[in-house]
């Protein structure tokens, strides 16, 4: 076995490494255990399209892997590389445990052989756009950033990628979710930024206590020379990190004395230098405070404040996150895909003045929908429409509170929303749910309502 405890002793050069799980994650680290040496075999319970297609790419890399079966052939291992989609509860990892196999996860895993510095950004919403401006700050004469972890490219891949091309210039940026946190060990990142706390993922972690323990596994390790960037309006946040934790940066959309600060409608910094919020591309508290989380982390790793003002000033955006599609009609649609919990559904629903449709559901993942009536009652939504694995749960908490319409797929609901429009609304899917019901993540789901938009404006 794998002393996976002393990190300067972790050496996997001609160890048995299984890799469970073959989605992008398990893929990848499984080339970079491949590369370093290790003997590797992939396994994955599923057998769809994407997993054999995965299972072949690794054949042509020589690898051998297994679909659609666990067989005894996994436990013959000296370290499991494990998917962040399999909780740490689950059978085959207590079965693991009998047999004392070390298990880490894949952001873990990749984390070993890493030779950049780290910025980790995690919470419940708003750590995609954190992410995203994060990386386009740090593309300047001194850094060259690169995004993933979460979504995007698995942290596997990128440092397979510098393993075989070094930069000296890299700063790795990774947005992390509560799943990849479930097996960390030495894990530590630079600077760990928390944009807020909210619940989410509960079928997965049951409790709010538990969730929240996950979420603070990205900052165990955190050494002397690290940094936590945290929202300082989140009381959650607030209340940990002012007694628990030493190295705290907090960024804040009401508090004057921060690295960035706003007064008088414009965003400040200790430069003396402003810029005016209603001339961003951007609008909304939600993207201020996430604006505010990547500037200042970005100053934590030495960029300008002349740099990173430029890049703020510019930024439209993340895909599938309030994301104008098209007008057809006088109907604007709104692709939202990325809102997967109650909290995401509730800034999105305040960020217009027009009639609302919303699209509702998919995978729920422990949410009461109950939570989103007194958002809905003082909002501009008019209509709801449900679909998927959570359709009738949500028609159920909401009751009567607004007239709303239950089918069985996105493609339906799209339809049936667009037929229930008239001139001046909003059709805005904001699911509030997992996509896993029926897309393999938000992105699919987002590119799916996209393509109906565009046979609708065929037509």
């Amino acid at each position: 076995m794998i002393d996976i405890n002393n990190k300067s002793k972790i050496d996997i050069m001609d160890k048995r490494v299984s890799i469970i799980g073959l989605g992008k994650s398990g893929t990848e680290a499984a080339k970079l255990a491949n590369h370093l040496g290790a003997k590797v075999f992939g396994s994955d319970l599923k057998s769809d399209k994407k997993i054999n297609f995965n299972s072949m790419e690794l054949m042509e890399n020589h690898i051998p892997s297994e679909t659609g079966i666990h067989t005894d052939k996994i436990y013959e291992a000296d370290l499991w590389v494990i998917s962040p989609g399999i909780p740490k509860n689950s059978g085959i990892i207590q079965k693991a445990n009998k047999y004392k196999i070390p298990i880490v996860g894949e952001i873990e895993f990749a984390s070993w052989f890493a030779k950049y510095p780290i910025v980790a950004v995690t919470g419940s919403n708003g750590k995609t756009t954190s992410t995203h401006i994060l990386s386009a700050i740090c593309q300047t004469e001194n850094f060259k950033g690169i995004m993933g972890g979460n979504m995007g490219t698995p942290f596997s891949k990128i440092v397979l990628n510098d393993l075989k091309r070094p930069n000296e210039k890299r700063i790795y940026i990774l947005e992390i979710s509560s799943f990849q946190m479930e097996f960390i060990t030495h894990f530590s990142p630079f600077i760990a930024v928390y944009t807020n706390i909210s619940p989410d993922h509960l079928d997965r972690h049951k409790t709010m206590k538990e969730y929240l323990k996950m979420k603070m596994e990205m900052v165990k390790n955190l050494n002397s020379s690290g940094y936590i960037v945290y929202n300082y309006d989140d009381m959650t946040l607030k209340k940990i990190f002012q007694n628990e934790y030493k190295n705290t940066i907090p960024f804040s959309i009401k508090k004057k004395n921060t690295l960035f600060y706003i007064k008088d409608y414009k965003i400040h910094n200790q430069d003396k230098t402003t810029l005016n919020i209603d001339k961003l591309d951007i609008s909304g508290d939600h993207n201020i405070s996430n604006l505010l989380a990547a500037a200042t982390a970005s100053h934590m790793l030495g960029v300008s404040n002349e740099e990173i003002f430029k890049i703020i000033a510019t930024f439209k955006g993340v895909e599938h996150r309030l994301e104008f599609v098209a007008e057809i009609n006088q109907v604007k649609f709104i692709n939202d895909s990325k809102a997967t919990n109650i909290e995401s559904v509730i800034v999105a629903i305040k960020s217009f003045s027009k009639p609302i449709i919303l699209i509702l559901g998919g995978l729920n993942k422990g949410a009461d929908f109950r939570l989103l009536l007194p958002h809905i009652k003082s909002s501009h939504v008019r209509d709801i429409v449900s679909f998927g694995d959570a359709g009738g749960q949500i028609n159920t908490a909401l009751g009567d509170a607004v007239r709303s319409v239950k089918v069985t797929d996105l493609s339906s609901a799209v339809k049936i929303a667009h037929s229930m429009a008239a001139p001046g609304d909003i059709i805005l899917l904001s699911p509030g749910c997992a996509s896993f019901d029926a897309f393999e993540d938000f992105e699919e789901r987002g590119k799916h309502f996209k393509q109906i938009i565009k046979n609708l404006e065929t037509k």
